[in-house]
């Protein structure tokens, strides 16, 4: 039997806490495989409702990222080494869990100079494509540096859904992210779109953006021809991370959707508790209907 608890975090948004059997059951697997999840490493807000619904974002090539931003709760330093079997056992995990779409993401390798990381996410994707063929991949990356061979190297591995994040508005950029170049991340999101692949990004807010700031990154992304965009509050992960600036109201959070409807993507996810993963195999079953 599910146990289930609310509880307010940093500020308004209610999180609603459910030990459920499908939590456990993908806890178990998870840790079973020896594998990370953004879920657990960010401390999304979303975890027990996703977990409970049997679905997880894997976080692969470690748990230690080469950069430190503000936002995020992910550890900090030198990573181990790479790690040749990841890839089989994620997808031996996915496989496991009977999941239909699956969520990849990973930290940043700065350290690993040749491709950035890109051979393990691209043999990550075949792994699950080769061993769970019913199983549409969606893959939130770093920006590789904006290095060219990197991300082909992604690309070509032929993931359902390429994402990357911009995640903030350009002005707050440099504060939030202090090691990523916002232009490189529209780089990275308009050579997925040449490539032909499904392309999706999402942004928080709540750190200093204003609503017109908003609008125009919403426009600046969809002219880029990216099919799927998600927006959500910033949650403070611990006292070391940037202040929140304000809460964004629900009635602001529908007007997004709507505006970004109207833009001309083709999903948009927007709320309070919304992440980049959130209803992420909702999202492809919508634009894939749409397409």
């Amino acid at each position: 039997m599910a146990v289930v608890m609310n509880k307010i975090p940093v500020g308004k948004p209610k999180i609603r806490l459910v030990y459920g059997d499908e939590y456990k059951f993908v806890q178990k697997v998870v840790h079973t495989n020896k594998l990370n999840t953004v879920c657990e490493e960010a401390r999304c807000p979303n975890i027990y409702e996703c977990w409970g619904r049997g679905t997880a974002t894997i976080m692969i090539l470690g748990d230690t990222c080469t950069r430190s931003c503000g936002f995020c709760s992910v550890n900090t330093g030198k990573p181990n080494s790479v790690d040749e079997f990841e890839p089989l056992r994620t997808a031996m995990a996915v496989k496991k869990m009977n999941l239909r779409h699956v969520v990849i993401t990973s930290v940043d390798r700065d350290d690993l100079k040749g491709d950035f990381g890109a051979r393990i996410w691209a043999e990550t994707i075949r792994q699950i494509h080769r061993n769970v063929p019913g199983c549409t991949v969606e893959v939130l990356t770093p920006d590789f540096q904006g290095y060219g061979p990197a991300l082909e190297t992604v690309f070509e591995a032929a993931p359902e859904i390429f994402s990357h994040n911009v995640e903030c508005v350009e002005r707050i950029s440099g504060q939030v992210r202090v090691q990523s170049i916002w232009s490189r991340s529209l780089d990275v999101l308009e050579h997925s779109v040449h490539f032909g692949l499904l392309t999706k990004t999402s942004m928080m807010v709540g750190l200093g953006e204003t609503k017109v700031e908003v609008i125009e990154t919403m426009k600046e992304v969809v002219d880029l021809g990216v099919d799927i965009f998600t927006i959500g509050q910033y949650l403070q992960p611990t006292n070391h991370h940037l202040p929140v600036d304000r809460f964004v109201e629900n009635e602001e959070f529908q007007d997004y959707k709507k505006i970004g409807l109207e833009l001309g993507f083709r999903a948009v996810e927007s709320g309070a508790l919304v992440r980049s993963s959130y209803h992420a195999d909702e999202q492809a079953r919508m634009v894939k209907g749409n397409k």
